[in-house]
């Protein structure tokens, strides 16, 4: 498939989640231009820590203190007893300064784009994947409502992105590049509102679709229930894979994306660190020409937590070889996060880290950094606490330790070990 490159933006945006305060200061240390967060009663992830409207003001001011931007959920699906404190919620936003007053509202509901030209007139309004915008007139009519950025639905190919774009060459568009999918159409999912009345589109979903399923046959004669077999792959039926495109980054640019997103609201700071690390650096060899292997940071991704990969829908239907759906519903990963770097070397040369998980003296610990340190390794050779009592085996989580790293590592980088 040949795209005229139609991305007349020329800045790139890597944008990342954050369900916190610290995923969010992680998501800037390690190379995000954007960051999206969260209130506790709009946002499409209920179940992550979240932020008030102080909250809001004090992430947003450290947001634009580094010189990125800031984008805040309110894309439930609206009711009838949303909008009064939805319009004071705006309201409040709408009366932040400059400083501290956020860059953009994601919405998926028309009601939340009236709302907010009325009550946020100095925010912008970009527009929730929930939206399912397929196709460039839907785009073309969002734009005269004011919209100034569409997620796109993650169920169309390139081929069509690019035609939104060429129909629309001054509208925003933003794409899901990595992270966990869902198996409804456009997320638009009632399965868990109606087995456990929690709704996914209110933001409280409790991933029914991860279970597994099987199809039963009621007999007639004895009541018993008789499995019918699927097929030779399982039963896992509503389970998706998880999106990576690191791969394909040039292609979606081509096509017109300006942002590349990384789903994840709900996920630990050591996920957001990984991914956005490993898609700073593709970005910056696809983009901005420094030298480095693709190879290499899409292996970086089997780091953290995750399922089993593929490219969605983006390269076409016929690139999903093996399905969509997974035979199991555990994620994977081949390392884990022991421990953040708190403050680099002291007069003696040793590293002050938080501990996330067990360390033992002996074991071989690999640096996650956007610096050059990066992926060097180092064997601990002894764990002290902060009064420098020896420690022979390290299992208090978030407890202050020092420990000699041969590398001078800075606050906010990590440490990781094979399992």
């Amino acid at each position: 498939m040949s795209i005229k490159n139609q991305n007349t933006n020329k800045t790139l945006e890597l944008l990342a989640p954050s369900g916190d305060l610290e995923s969010l200061k992680t998501a800037l240390y390690f190379g995000a231009d954007a960051v999206y967060f969260g209130d506790k009663n709009f946002s499409l992830r209920a179940g992550a820590e979240n932020f008030t409207i102080d909250g809001i003001a004090n992430a947003t001011e450290i947001i634009k203190k580094a010189g990125k931007k800031a984008f805040v959920t309110a894309n439930i699906f609206i009711k009838n007893k949303d909008i009064a404190p939805l319009t004071e919620y705006l309201k409040s936003l709408s009366k932040l300064t400059d400083s501290n007053r956020p860059d953009a509202l994601i919405v998926s509901d028309l009601a939340g784009v009236e709302l907010i030209k009325k009550y946020a007139k100095n925010i912008a309004i970009h527009l929730s994947t929930q939206a399912n915008t397929q196709n460039y007139l839907t785009a073309k009519m969002y734009a005269k409502m004011g919209v100034s950025r569409i997620v796109l639905a993650r169920e169309i190919s390139i081929g069509e992105i690019a035609k939104i774009k060429e129909e629309n060459p001054n509208l925003e568009l933003e794409a899901f590049v990595h992270g966990a999918m869902c198996v409804a159409y456009a997320g638009r999912c009632l399965i868990s509102a109606f087995k456990s009345n929690r709704s996914g589109n209110r933001g409280e979903c409790a991933q029914q679709c991860r279970f597994e399923y099987e199809i039963r046959e009621q007999s007639e004669k004895d009541g018993n229930y008789f499995t019918l077999t699927e097929d030779e792959k399982g039963s896992y039926i509503l389970n998706s894979k998880d999106l990576n495109l690191i791969m394909h980054l040039n292609k979606l640019a081509q096509a017109g994306i300006s942002s590349f997103k990384i789903e994840g609201r709900s996920k630990a700071s050591y996920y957001v660190a990984n991914v956005i690390n490993a898609y700073r650096r593709a970005m910056d060899i696809a983009f901005h020409g420094k030298k480095g292997n693709l190879d290499i940071l899409d292996a970086e991704l089997y780091k953290s937590s995750h399922r089993e990969f593929f490219t969605g829908f983006y390269l076409g239907e016929e690139e999903i070889k093996d399905g969509q759906y997974l035979l199991s519903s555990r994620p994977n990963t081949n390392y884990q996060f022991v421990a953040v770097v708190e403050e680099g070397q002291n007069e003696s040369g040793l590293t002050q880290i938080q501990l996330r998980n067990r360390i033992i003296v002996g074991d071989e610990l690999e640096i996650l950094s956007p610096t050059e340190n990066h992926n060097k390794t180092f064997k601990v050779e002894s764990i002290q606490d902060l009064k420098g009592i020896n420690i022979e085996i390290a299992n208090k989580v978030k407890q202050s330790l020092l420990i000699s790293i041969p590398h001078k590592l800075q606050t906010g980088d990590m440490l990781r070990k094979k399992v």
